[in-house]
């Protein structure tokens, strides 16, 4: 098994972030089959794989918008208003992704990226642990 953590900078805004490059970058020299588990050790961060750059990111993080409105209705109240919601966001967009590995290259579809998902404007760096199990 081959790990490392990466950091990732997010900035102060919410994003959807395409990390597929730095999961192609670890995977560097691999050259057979197995899985990589992309993992982020955070509480307000997620992952996603979708398509970028046609809308879908934007579109993820408005109706994430609508599903955890950035208000005072959450218990959890520290840091930015509404800020508990970003507490939630793991529930429904989980902390791991998995992806196939097939001949050292990411078995993802024509459109398909592998994106960290960042609601959360007060910590804007975050880790990423990316662990490749040979098959």
């Amino acid at each position: 098994m081959r790990s490392e953590e990466i950091e990732i900078r997010t900035g102060t805004t919410e994003v959807v972030l395409d990390i597929t490059r730095a999961c192609e970058d670890f995977l560097t020299g691999v050259d057979g089959d197995g899985l990589l588990n992309v993992w982020v050790p955070h509480a307000t961060a997620g992952l996603a794989v979708l398509e970028t750059g046609a809308g879908s990111d934007d579109d993820l993080l408005a109706a994430l918008r609508q599903l955890l409105p950035a208000d005072n209705r959450w218990r959890h109240r520290h840091g930015t208003p509404g800020h508990g919601r970003d507490h939630v966001l793991p529930a429904l967009v989980p902390p791991y992704a998995t992806i196939p590995v097939l001949g050292g290259v990411l078995a993802l579809g024509t459109w398909q990226s592998v994106c960290l998902v960042d609601t959360n404007v007060d910590n804007p760096v975050r880790k990423v642990r990316l662990t490749f199990l040979a098959g």
